[in-house]
């Protein structure tokens, strides 16, 4: 479906809401330990959870597993985060895939009136490219992304701009998401936050006491409706 409505606006993360994306991250980051001659230091499934909160926390977790006798050059971090992104342009959708039920919930808020955007602190180029591979990139009528502005999340003004440059407004919309710093900026933005109870944590998300835990995406539409009418 095409069609487009005032019925509010649905704001969403993208790694761990919308995909699954820590084994592609992962990849990219043992790509950087293993030019150091380090090897592979994070693990695809063990280590998912640090992956969803950036690059450079994924380095500090590898450079924190290296042997005490193994010194770092000065700066290892700046350096190696640009190598990172690099590495990661060039795998981001080997492993990625949308998390069940995706597709079909953002056709059916479509049909239903209600507009759609990604608000991510994933670097908007490689959130262009990755919504694009996966074939969703047409679903949303706006995509902000961790430098499309000069702040990022959790700082509001990048979720208003996701909602705004999709046509609708800030008092009439809400955030799915699935992490403390989706959670900071619902509240910085005076928005309902919902976070996904699929991801790394799985339901245990609820410690964060968010307004709604979403346990599947076929569930997306009802919340919609009794959140924004």
């Amino acid at each position: 479906m095409t069609a487009r409505g005032d019925r509010g606006t649905v704001v969403f993360d993208l790694d761990g809401t919308l995909a699954d994306t820590a084994a592609d991250l992962i990849a990219a980051a043992n790509a950087c330990f293993a030019a150091r001659g380090l090897g592979r230091l994070l693990d695809p499934v063990a280590d998912a959870g640090i992956a969803f909160h950036g690059g450079r926390a994924m380095l500090r977790a590898g450079y924190g597993r290296i042997p005490a006798d193994t010194l770092l050059p000065p700066g290892a971090e700046d350096e190696d985060f640009p190598r990172l992104l690099g590495f990661y342009g060039d795998c981001i959708a080997d492993s990625t895939r949308l998390y069940d039920g995706v597709e079909e919930a953002l056709e059916q808020l479509r049909a239903e009136g209600y507009l759609l955007s990604v608000c991510t602190n994933k670097p908007e180029a490689l959130a262009e490219k990755l919504l694009a591979a996966l074939g969703v990139r047409g679903l949303f009528g706006a995509m902000i992304g961790a430098d499309t502005l000069p702040v990022r999340k959790p700082d509001p003004r990048p979720y208003a701009a996701a909602v705004e440059r999709a046509g609708g407004t800030v008092a009439r919309s809400f955030l799915l998401g699935d992490t403390e710093t989706d959670l900071k900026t619902a509240r910085a933005s005076g928005v309902r936050v919902s976070l996904v109870g699929f991801g790394p944590e799985g339901a245990a998300i609820s410690r964060l006491q968010p307004d709604h835990v979403l346990a599947g995406f076929d569930a997306l539409p009802a919340l919609a409706r009794g959140w924004l009418g």
